[in-house]
């Protein structure tokens, strides 16, 4: 695909305009570094071409503020006080998701992956946000907390023009097929395999 340009053109009916245009469904997965990093680089990205952003991070703690959280929220305040880019929002499995009650004591962790999808899948059905990033989702559907075959059946038929950026290892062969692009990391060389421990500015 050298600058761009396919190198098939399909004969299924559409313009290269509304090809162009359609909503990309991506994930990211595999046992690499940077599952993440890029899809947050790809929701700055979009923040700069005006589309609104919501952010969904599954798995990790609702008490870990990664740097992409401060950058991206930084964001979305300046579009509120200049009008600049778009709106951010950041959700976080557990304390983070807002719109549910919260046990003090207990966390039933499935149940948050659940509570978490279901307030996406309103979100998609409402088109609230132009650009989504399901940070870690693909671990609740490989544990079965949530459901991969309603997961496909909501995100392939969102109505209209939603980008999906799914992070994870393991993703579903059944996801990766219904995806418009998939890239998977592999790990070639790690400063942990030297024992060397994660460092700020690098792993968060």
């Amino acid at each position: 695909m050298p600058r761009g340009v396919p190198a098939v053109i399909p004969d299924d009916g559409l313009t290269t305009r509304q090809r162009r245009n359609a909503p990309v469904l991506a994930v990211h997965t595999g046992d690499g570094k940077g599952k993440s990093t890029a899809a947050f680089g790809m929701a700055v990205r979009a923040w700069n071409s005006g589309l609104s952003i919501g952010v969904f991070q599954f798995v990790k703690s609702a008490k870990w503020r990664v740097g992409e959280e401060t950058v991206l929220t930084r964001l979305g305040r300046l579009h509120e006080e200049t009008g600049e880019g778009a709106p951010v929002e950041w959700h976080k499995m557990g304390q983070g998701w807002s719109w549910i009650r919260h046990d003090a004591d207990v966390t039933d962790h499935a149940e948050q992956a659940a509570a978490g999808w279901r307030e996406i899948r309103r979100r998609l059905a409402n088109e609230v946000h132009d650009f989504y990033v399901l940070d870690e989702f693909t671990y609740p559907l490989k544990w079965g907390w949530v459901d991969t075959g309603e997961v496909i059946e909501t995100l392939t038929t969102r109505p209209g023009r939603q980008h999906v950026i799914i992070t994870g290892r393991d993703a579903s062969p059944e996801l990766m097929d219904v995806a418009d692009l998939v890239t998977e990391m592999h790990k070639v060389k790690h400063p942990m395999d030297a024992g060397r421990k994660g460092q700020k500015g690098i792993e968060w």
